[in-house]
């Protein structure tokens, strides 16, 4: 199979997309929040399971169950299987993670045809692999950064913390890689890979803005 590398952006007008992938911990988030600030976009994480639950008329708590970004936590703590795509305890076979992630995809699709966009996870720079403008970066960070920020915020130990790392990472590789032609984290993947502890939060979201503004032609 020929490696996926991102298509480079082909307009220069109409909505822009900038979707980010990102180690856990490594601030991806507040950086994307950041941004949807500096550039006026609208910003999209969990929000895009309510924009899918309301586009197919199924329950958000559906979406919740078979998202990437489910209960990294609830993994360690239980030591519930790896795979991001095994059905739900609750609800079977009923609703098929493939379908789910179909549905999602079209969530994603239409809010990025409609107005500017980030987004965070999910696949999105391969969902929207095709919009004209649109431009994908991953996010990493140093080790002991993501520690003490997952430390934290879950208000875990140390050993606790490095586990959940390594789970969530796992998770959200086999996510991506599973869904698409690319390889989670490969800089040839991205249009800009870039370590959030070289910077800091601010001052990376502010590389990713200049970065977005030249490479999309923002005004």
């Amino acid at each position: 199979m020929t490696p996926y590398s991102p298509p480079i952006p082909s307009a220069t007008t109409g909505p822009y997309v900038i979707c980010i992938g990102r180690q856990l911990g490594s601030g991806g988030r507040q950086i994307g929040k950041l941004l949807s600030q500096k550039l006026g976009m609208a910003y999209y994480d969990s929000e895009i399971l309510s924009l899918a639950a309301d586009h197919s008329g199924i329950s958000r708590e559906v979406f919740l169950r078979s998202d990437e970004h489910k209960g990294i936590l609830h993994h360690v703590l239980s030591a519930l299987s790896p795979s991001p795509l095994a059905p739900t305890e609750i609800y079977g076979n009923q609703f098929d993670p493939d379908h789910l992630f179909q549905l999602q995809s079209q969530a994603i699709q239409k809010a990025a045809g409609e107005h500017s966009c980030i987004f965070i996870g999910r696949a999105a720079d391969y969902v929207l692999r095709h919009h004209p403008r649109c431009i994908s970066v991953f996010i990493s960070a140093n080790a002991e950064d993501r520690c003490r920020r997952i430390m934290e915020k879950e208000k875990v130990n140390r050993a606790t913390a490095l586990r959940m790392l390594e789970i969530g990472d796992r998770k959200r590789a086999d996510f991506y890689n599973f869904y698409t032609q690319g390889t989670w984290g490969a800089a040839d993947t991205y249009h800009l890979s870039i370590n959030s502890s070289t910077l800091g939060i601010a001052a990376t979201a502010d590389v990713i803005a200049e970065f977005a503004k030249k490479t999309l032609k923002i005004n």
